[in-house]
């Protein structure tokens, strides 16, 4: 049940409700091409590792990143990656990135 779906920044493509919109950051937009993708997940959402091991297959170019990146859901740090993902909630990967 699993489909990535590629969408620009602002985009007004309509969501499914049972969806995670994952915003993409530096290296991590790079490797996917996109600023962000849809995710379709169970009802009961998805361990928040189980979602980052399911971008990493679906966008190998990706894996690098994924392995040093900091994760955010609805605009909160994740400590655990355990941390249930649930349609609706936006999660964002925030590789290592500088800036002056």
């Amino acid at each position: 049940m699993q489909f990535l779906q590629p969408c620009g920044v602002g985009s007004a493509v309509p969501r499914s409700p049972s969806t995670v919109r994952i915003r993409l950051f530096a290296t991590a937009r790079e490797a996917v091409g996109a600023a962000s993708v849809d995710l379709a997940v169970p009802d009961e959402g998805m361990r928040a590792d189980e979602l980052v091991a399911a971008l990493g297959r679906k966008y190998p170019r990706l894996r690098p990143a994924l392995r040093t990146s900091r994760f955010v859901r609805n605009d909160r740090y994740l400590d655990d990656l355990a941390e249930r993902i649930r349609p609706g909630d936006e999660f964002a990967v925030h590789p290592p990135y500088g800036g002056g």
